[in-house]
């Protein structure tokens, strides 16, 4: 059976259980997920009995070639409520993305409510795609070591570039993310846009690959001065010890403590404004995530970065980030090594 039939008769599991008849998806890394196809303008997935996916007559050529579910050409939402109802269907459940515009166009005809059915399948990598992730973290992690920062007299802007090009030449389809490069005061802000300047102390680099359409995800952080060296220190030991915790059964908001205790220990927990951690895969931000709030629990396949970070306003911030695959432990993915000089 293929891995994509697995994931459907899943999803058809959960439907019965729960007493839905249908599960629409509209979301293009979910309709890709299912059925092998990537939405390049919309689509209407309806995972049923039968599953069928409606596309738009730009896509037919391409959804006829990739997926692994039925495809007609969409016509008209009438057209699809209509079918829904000639094959008795009563209860709509939905993806919690699903766009408004769309969901009003359904709501008269239906019992209706969101379900997160497609997310806990996501949550589990099969080996193929954490071969893909893989991948996508070697490739990711081989053109920064060729960018060779340390030596690099561009700008924020022009190297951010670079890295991306040079993530290209090495097999990737494109960043996974619009990277981050970003140094002196600027590194405290957590979502830094790259500057026409020329880097100052320290630099923080945050990048990723998509291969396969999988992504990836590091960041490393250069510093010179002893203050940057000690914060760096703390951090370097929140991303350590998080990882070690990481087993089986364990809570996500449990991995997230581990982090956040370490750099409160230091009287640095509230310069830590963000999560310890994202899951990753078609979607560079997908669940569960080691978070305060998320009680899920860790279990083996599920692939998940890890990265702490402190930020003085004004100054600088260190944030060092790997992702791990979990298996009977957390095993991190490629072989950069967190210190660079």
């Amino acid at each position: 059976m293929l891995i994509m039939d697995l994931h459907v008769n899943n999803i058809l599991n959960d439907l019965k259980n729960d007493g839905f008849q249908a599960y629409l998806l509209t979301q293009f890394t979910n309709v890709e997920y299912i059925s092998g196809y990537r939405p390049t303008s919309f689509a209407f997935c309806i995972i049923k009995e039968e599953p069928i996916i409606y596309a738009s007559g730009m896509d037919m050529e391409l959804a006829n070639r990739d997926s692994s579910i039925e495809v007609k050409e969409y016509e008209s939402f009438e057209g699809i409520v209509k079918e829904l109802k000639r094959e008795g269907i009563k209860r709509l459940a939905i993806e919690p993305t699903l766009p408004f515009s769309s969901y009003v166009r359904f709501r008269d005809d239906f019992e209706i409510d969101s379900k997160t059915y497609i997310d806990k399948q996501r949550m589990i990598k099969s080996p193929q795609e954490i071969e893909k992730i893989t991948q996508a973290t070697e490739i990711a992690q081989k053109s920064f070591l060729q960018l060779d920062i340390l030596n690099n007299d561009g700008t924020e802007r022009e190297i951010a570039f670079d890295l991306n090009r040079l993530m290209i030449e090495n097999g990737a389809s494109k960043e996974s993310f619009d990277t981050i490069v970003t140094s002196g005061p600027d590194s405290s802000l957590p979502h830094a846009v790259p500057q026409d300047k020329q880097l100052s102390q320290p630099i923080l680099i945050d990048w990723g690959a998509i291969y396969g359409g999988y992504c990836s995800d590091n960041t490393r952080t250069m510093v010179y001065t002893e203050s940057q060296h000690e914060i760096w220190d703390i951090v370097a030991e929140a991303h350590d010890k998080a990882i070690k915790a990481i087993e089986p059964g364990i809570k996500c908001c449990e991995v997230d403590k581990v982090a956040r205790d370490i750099i409160s220990d230091y009287c640095y927990g509230d310069k830590f404004i963000h999560s310890t951690g994202h899951s990753l895969g078609l979607d560079i931000h997908e669940t569960p995530g080691f978070s305060l709030r998320d009680e899920t629990a860790v279990e083996e396949g599920m692939v998940i970065t890890v990265e702490p970070g402190i930020y003085l306003e004004g100054e600088f911030g260190v944030r060092l980030e790997d992702t791990v695959s979990i298996s009977k432990k957390a095993e991190v993915i490629g072989n950069l090594p967190l210190k660079i000089d």
